[in-house]
């Protein structure tokens, strides 16, 4: 019996891998509310009901030039060539739910929902599955998604359209199990209120189109197309960060959208803006912001001597 060569057995796996490796969008989607529609409606009817919805997402899926890899009970993994389609996918996957086209929630006491993971990176292909780091990275941010939401990673971010990438923001700086490194985490806003929502008394004429100087104490971002969207708060994930106890670690987003520039808050304190007619409040809300005026985060300006955000266009 010829004996084997371990060192060539090694060499033709290592290559096998290889060539099996790609580079692919990871969408990780976990149906929430299949726990408490299976206790409702019982087994066999809760089982129709979610194969009708894991119909719906792998239709959207193929949709958007994707292939399910596979399924498992109320959980759905698939890889897109793109990452933009993989984007749009999973926005796909929410809107689907939320219309209820076959008819699934109409006459459901229980709401299903989907939460979902995206992430992108080296794959390894093999057979009818998929392996790597970044399948690991996507599971693990599924697991922190809420219902009807889409967590995803600064990698897919960067890799967006400005279109997008103007659809996204920064909520967390997180430590995923397994991994040395953290993670910045955005949300993809998916629902049009989401980006479009503005009270009508925050409505403010808009900044003139071309760039938006952000400055504090020394420091000075620009916002405009090619840096769409930065976050001012006291955390380390900032990209403009403040020393100030009363905000929140990424407090409020400066975006440029439309031609337009605005001040989204998403803090605990709430943002107080001055553009020389007053000062507004803004909690969980956005406005549109003027060609000058100065941010002062969680408190109002006249208990703020120090930690004042100026901006202006320069049009």
């Amino acid at each position: 019996m010829p004996l084997i060569d371990a060192k060539n057995v090694r060499t033709t796996l290592f290559e096998r891998m290889t060539e099996q490796t790609e580079i692919l969008a990871i969408v990780f989607a976990d149906i929430s509310g299949s726990t408490s529609l299976y206790e409702e409606l019982g087994d066999r009817l809760a089982h129709h009901q979610i194969t009708l919805c894991m119909e719906t997402l792998a239709a959207v899926v193929t949709g958007y030039r994707g292939r399910v890899v596979k399924t498992n009970g109320d959980d759905l993994l698939s890889v897109f060539a793109s990452i933009e389609h993989a984007t749009l996918a999973a926005c796909g996957m929410q809107e689907a739910l939320a219309e209820d086209p076959l008819g699934v929630q109409s006459t459901q006491p229980s709401k299903l929902a989907v939460r979902i993971g995206l992430h992108a990176g080296p794959v390894i292909v093999e057979k009818n599955d998929i392996y790597g780091d970044a399948v690991n990275v996507a599971a693990r941010i599924v697991g922190l998604a809420k219902m009807g939401q889409i967590i995803t990673t600064r990698y897919v971010v960067e890799q967006l359209s400005p279109l997008l990438r103007g659809s996204t923001r920064l909520i967390d700086h997180a430590q995923l199990r397994g991994k040395k490194e953290g993670f910045d985490l955005f949300e993809v806003l998916w629902r049009q209120d989401d980006t479009t929502l503005m009270s009508p008394n925050l409505v403010l004429a808009p900044a003139q189109r071309g760039q938006l100087l952000v400055t504090y104490d020394v420091h000075r971002i620009v916002v405009d197309p090619s840096r769409p969207q930065i976050v001012v708060g006291r955390g380390e994930a900032a990209d403009l960060r403040v020393d100030e106890i009363m905000a929140s670690r990424l407090h409020a987003r400066i975006e440029w959208r439309r031609d337009k520039f605005f001040l989204v808050d998403q803090s605990t304190n709430g943002t107080y803006l001055d553009i020389g007619r007053g000062e507004k409040f803004v909690r969980r809300d956005e406005v549109a912001l003027e060609a000058r005026g100065r941010i002062s985060l969680g408190r109002p300006f006249a208990d703020n001597t120090h930690s004042i955000v100026h901006f202006k266009s320069t049009g």
